[in-house]
């Protein structure tokens, strides 16, 4: 059986196809696609972007965003808990907000100064 997507790892964004029994991909233009395709069947991931409040800025969110992808099951996990943050400026882009987020190895980082 295929199962059909759009890859998102690109702006190309390809329609490719996925044999759910051996993960073969098809209609990828690149080889990140074909590494999409299998891990959206079998265990698919997400880089999470957000705000959270921020004292003492012009702003009252800061941009903020995982570093790398993390398990797509994770992410309204991770939201409840930016939602508890409160950073105080100055914060500069790539601090650490939330370090090894649910023991993924994966940071949430500041993504502008303020």
């Amino acid at each position: 059986m295929e199962k059909e997507m759009i890859c998102i790892v690109c702006p190309v964004g390809c329609h490719i196809s996925v044999n759910t029994e051996t993960y073969e991909v098809k209609g990828n233009a690149c080889p990140r696609g074909a590494v999409y395709g299998k891990e959206e069947l079998t265990a698919p991931k997400r880089v999470v972007t957000s705000t959270v409040k921020i004292k003492n800025a012009l702003d009252h969110r800061c941009p903020v965003k995982t570093e790398r992808a993390i398990p797509k099951e994770l992410n309204f996990k991770l939201m409840e808990e930016l939602k508890k943050v409160e950073l105080t400026a100055p914060v500069k882009r790539g601090d650490i907000v939330l370090e090894n987020i649910f023991n993924t190895g994966v940071n949430v980082v500041v993504t502008k100064d303020m």
